[in-house]
């Protein structure tokens, strides 16, 4: 009994030990994207002007953006001052989650999550990235170039911020397919020659996807499903070569275990 006791007592003592530093390495990642705000935030005008640089550049001559509230103008540049903030940030939180989960990890999983984060995180800013070069001057000049006439496109501030983050992690997620793909095949949970088979459909649900993710409308939903129809081809490629050094790798094990050589 004193046994059990003593056993209840030490799980306990790890349970919350393994809590504590859960909470110091949550901490910590908070503190990093509070002392990126801190540095963003007196440049909270000028980041805002470079998120609406697209949207400026195209409005036609005379029409501007417009605050519907009176502390907009304050408030949405430390908004977006602060989303900036956690997007920078995020690598060293994910670091922090990452250093709090690898002591249960074993040393192959380790070598595997490491890559995971590191290329899963590149995939992400490369889909914000493209969406603010690239779809952004497109769907922006589509927008403002149909406009009836009579008028006059002026976008509130906190509206258009709204919708730029919206797309902004629409397209970092969408730029995560590669991944999602790579690791669907290596865990075993489908193969290459499987999805090569549903393209029709993973098509289809790319467009249903981007319908959700993005503004309600078809130009919007189009330049998102497109790119993630091409990232799966991607994903799907390099799966191929997983799968094949999966394979090379057993035949190579069962060749070295063969008793009769």
């Amino acid at each position: 009994m004193a046994d059990d006791n003593n056993d209840l007592l030490g799980q306990g003592t790890t349970f919350i030990s393994h809590l504590v530093e859960l909470r110091q390495r949550l901490m910590r990642g908070i503190f990093a994207i509070l002392i990126v705000f801190a540095i963003c935030a007196p440049f909270a005008n000028t980041l805002y002007e470079y998120l609406a640089s697209p949207l400026m550049s195209v409005l036609p001559e005379g029409n501007t953006m417009i605050s519907t509230e009176p502390h907009g103008p304050f408030f949405v540049p430390f908004k977006f001052a602060f989303a900036f903030a956690v997007g920078v940030a995020m690598p060293y939180l994910l670091y922090q989650i990452w250093a709090f989960v690898a002591p249960g990890l074993y040393i192959h999983e380790k070598k595997a999550v490491i890559p995971l984060l590191v290329s899963s995180s590149i995939l992400f800013y490369l889909g914000i990235l493209f969406a603010y070069f690239i779809v952004f001057p497109i769907i922006f000049a589509f927008f403002t170039g149909t406009a009836p006439e009579g008028v006059a496109v002026m976008t509130d501030i906190n509206s258009y911020l709204s919708f730029v983050l919206k797309l902004f992690f629409a397209f970092g997620i969408a730029f995560e397919v590669p991944i999602a793909t790579v690791l669907l095949v290596k865990a075993g949970v489908t193969t290459p020659e499987n999805l090569s088979a549903k393209r029709p459909y993973i098509i289809v649900a790319a467009f249903v996807v981007g319908m959700f993710l993005t503004p309600p409308d078809v130009f919007s939903q189009t330049m998102l499903a497109v790119p993630v129809w091409i990232l799966f081809e991607i994903g799907l490629y390099f799966s191929k070569i997983t799968q094949r050094k999966k394979l090379e790798k057993e035949k190579k094990e069962e060749a070295e275990f063969d008793p009769t050589g």
